[in-house]
């Protein structure tokens, strides 16, 4: 006898009419995920507009939980608008693509984040886009450099890896005598450490874009990459949308889930980043191995009353990033023994993340310019974690005191 073969209801699984009850409220927002959009007719598939969030039309262009972070990230910066992307170094790039076409030139700070300096040197090169780099410590060098063919300028405060801090609102000052946008890589400030867009805290002056690594303090995990552009002019944020859209750029869901998760604990975790560098920034400060801190916040450090005026007086923070100096009398293979002797600290490029990293760099080949501020030696870089500042302490002593011996 031949079994009869029951075909289950496939058409049914895929058009069960059931829609669960709204009103559901939760700490935490749904997170949807989708490329194919549903429009309920024709007549709505030709009406709806993605540009200005009023409705959705594909996976790429925005969902609710998109959306979401995007005006949260506005809220924590100051900013109007926001678009997310895959990554920090993809929010420079998308500014750069966005504004920036042959015959243009753009300006870049020497100590700015060694992957911006790349895609100058790179990319944008051989599209004709050509770039200067100028002294951030130095208003009167930006403004030298500026001429008819800038559009755009890069801000960095501070610096990557050295850490100055420049006089950010005087670069801006110089930027908008000249009309020329200045767009600020705020991935160490974090919308925390001062208000991009509101630099005077009296509505007078801000920076034009704020592009930042959320791979860092807004994920605070060490586990997703992403990035953001905020920007306060409507204008500005479509031409930088539209140029997002026709590079296809886009975040997955659950990332942003995670993002979503993390941030409403991104102030008390940045303040106990800030809180623990300080005491081992201090600490480093009394050691016989270091010949300088490179901590904004600390008196001495280069862009300090910079420092002091844009952050210092007002909110007291400063991130949980530093740099030490050793003296040059260690050799780069002791340098790299005590890295290597670290228990908790771990080797790893990146920061924010709940796990100390601690990472030595070749400064010398890092730089155009004149580097005489600082100290000659073997520069080492520490991001701070979550761990006890005291246990981490205890490790940099014990690894101290086997690989960095007074010669």
């Amino acid at each position: 006898m031949i079994k009869k073969h029951v075909v289950p209801d496939v058409t049914g699984l895929i058009h069960h009419p059931y829609v669960p009850p709204a009103g559901f409220a939760a700490p935490q927002p749904g997170v949807f995920k989708a490329s194919t959009v549903y429009f309920p007719s024709v007549a709505a598939m030709r009406q709806f507009e993605w540009k200005d969030k009023s409705a959705y039309t594909y996976g790429l262009h925005g969902t609710p939980t998109t959306y979401t972070l995007e005006e949260r990230l506005c809220a924590l910066e100051g900013g109007q608008q926001c678009l997310l992307v895959p990554s920090g170094l993809a929010a420079l790039a998308t500014v750069a693509l966005a504004l920036l076409q042959t015959g243009d030139e753009v300006l870049i700070p020497d100590n700015a984040y060694g992957p911006n300096k790349a895609l100058a040197e790179g990319e944008l090169r051989r599209y004709g886009i050509t770039h200067q780099y100028y002294d951030p410590m130095n208003p009167d060098d930006l403004s030298a450099r500026l001429n008819a063919r800038t559009r755009l300028v890069w801000l960095e405060a501070p610096g990557s890896v050295s850490m100055e801090f420049p006089d950010l609102p005087e670069l801006v000052r110089r930027c908008k005598a000249q009309g020329v946008l200045c767009a600020l890589d705020n991935t160490w400030g974090a919308g925390l450490a001062f208000p991009p867009f509101d630099l005077l805290r009296d509505g007078r002056l801000g920076v034009d874009i704020s592009a930042h690594a959320l791979t860092k303090y807004p994920s605070g995990g060490g586990d997703v990459l992403m990035g953001s552009i905020v920007t306060c002019d409507a204008a500005l944020h479509l031409k930088i949308k539209l140029c997002h859209m026709r590079l296809g750029l886009g975040v997955g869901a659950n990332d942003v889930e995670a993002v979503l998760r993390s941030l409403p604990s991104v102030a008390l975790r940045y303040a106990a980043h800030d809180q623990s560098a300080r005491r081992l920034a201090v600490w480093w400060q009394t050691q016989a191995a270091c010949s300088q801190v490179l901590h904004p916040a600390l008196a001495g450090a280069p862009g300090h009353a910079h420092w002091q005026q844009l952050c210092g007086q007002h909110t007291d923070l400063a991130a949980g990033l530093f740099s030490v100096i050793l003296h040059a009398r260690y050799s780069l293979a002791q340098v790299d023994a005590f890295c290597d002797g670290l228990r908790l600290f771990k080797i790893g490029y990146s920061w924010g993340g709940p796990v100390s990293l601690v990472m030595p760099y070749a400064l010398q080949s890092m730089r155009k310019q004149n580097i005489g501020h600082l100290s000659s030696g073997t520069l080492v870089r520490f991001s701070i974690g979550l761990e006890s500042a005291e246990e981490l302490r205890a490790d940099l002593e014990q690894s101290a005191a086997l690989h960095l011996q007074t010669c």
